[in-house]
Formats: structure tokens, C-alpha cells, sequence
């Protein structure tokens, strides 16, 4: 008789550990969801860009802003001239690409550093704690301009890009880019970037 009843102690201490554990997990999984995944970011000196991000638009990158054209069998000039000698870009193609990606670069550059400023300002009115409806509705008009203009610089070097090229060089930069293959066909080929 005196079995069963160990038996049952030993159910109730299980038991007991099983419901323990299930409410530490619990208790954790909800802490988890509760915190913000920005922890980190409030120090950074412009909240709303990552240094990578401010360091892009100060350097005028693409930053995957001309997807829409590059995707589309829009060849872009930073690329292209990666590509000179597998494109088999003639000189006169080569020196228009060039003075393209310079333009490019440099009204991407300038926009991207008007672009960083007004992060900046918008930082500080919320920091400052002077920031009103009408004065946020106006740095957000110039930030919303400068990000349409940024992006414009590098789709429109995409599409001017592509008028320099052939298409038969359109379809060669598409695939050396990887471009509309399939996952076996990756695989058997080297990425380029």
C-alpha cells in the first residue's frame, strides 16, 4: 500500500516542475514581445538612419533604390562598368558610362547630404521637444522630396544607361547578374557583384 502513494507524490512533484517551467516560459515569451525592436538604436545620433544608412547617402550608393529598373532588364552604370570587359563595352560606351555614373553620383551625393540634414532636423525637433504639427508636416514635405529625388537620380541613370547599351549586352549583363535563372542554375554559376 505504501507504493501508490509514493507514486502519487512523485505525479504531484512532476507535476509541479512541469507547471513551474510552463510559467517561466510563459512569463519570458511575453517580456520578449514587449520589447521594442529599436533597443540600440536611440543612441545613434539620427534615430531614423542606421550610420550605414547615412553613410550610403552621404557616398551616393544605390542603396537598392532603382529595384523597379534594375529587375526589369534596366542595366545600371556602377554595374556596367564592373562589367566592361565581359559586356565588351566599346570606348565610346565605356566614356559615356563613365561621365553617366559620374552625374549620377554626383546629384545623388548632394541630395543624399540635403537628405541626411533633414533627418537630422527632424531628429532634433522630437529631441528638443519643440516639434508641433506644422513644423512636422513640413520637414516630412522636404524629406518625403529629397527620398523621390534620390531615387530618381538612380532610376534615371538605369534608363539611361540601358539606351547605351545593345540589347544583346542587356541580356548578357541580366545573366552575369544572375538574373532570371533558376536556383539550379545558380548554382552552377559565380555571382557577381
Amino acid at each position: 500500500m505504501a507504493e501508490p502513494v509514493y507514486e502519487g507524490k512523485r505525479l504531484d512533484v512532476v507535476s509541479s516542475i512541469v507547471l513551474g517551467c510552463t510559467v517561466a516560459l510563459l512569463i519570458t515569451a511575453s517580456m520578449a514581445r514587449s520589447q521594442s525592436p529599436y533597443i540600440g538604436q536611440e543612441s545613434r545620433e539620427i534615430k531614423a538612419l542606421s550610420p550605414q544608412e547615412i553613410s550610403d547617402y552621404l557616398s551616393g550608393k544605390g542603396m537598392g533604390l532603382a529595384k523597379a529598373a534594375e529587375l526589369n532588364g534596366y542595366s545600371g552604370p556602377a554595374h556596367v562598368l564592373e562589367l566592361a570587359a565581359q559586356l565588351e563595352l566599346t570606348s565610346e560606351q565605356k566614356t559615356k558610362t563613365e561621365a553617366l555614373f559620374e552625374t549620377m553620383q554626383a546629384r545623388a551625393i548632394m541630395l543624399g547630404k540635403e537628405l541626411v540634414q533633414e533627418e537630422r532636423a527632424l531628429d532634433r525637433l522630437f529631441a528638443s521637444r519643440t516639434v508641433s504639427s506644422e513644423t512636422l508636416e513640413n520637414v516630412l514635405a522636404r524629406i518625403g522630396r529629397l527620398q523621390g529625388q534620390v531615387r530618381r537620380v538612380h532610376l534615371d541613370a538605369h534608363l539611361k544607361q540601358t539606351a547605351l547599351l545593345t540589347s544583346a549586352q542587356i541580356d548578357k549583363y541580366d545573366r552575369l547578374r544572375g538574373y532570371g535563372m533558376t536556383q539550379e542554375q545558380e548554382t552552377h554559376q559565380p555571382r557577381q557583384h
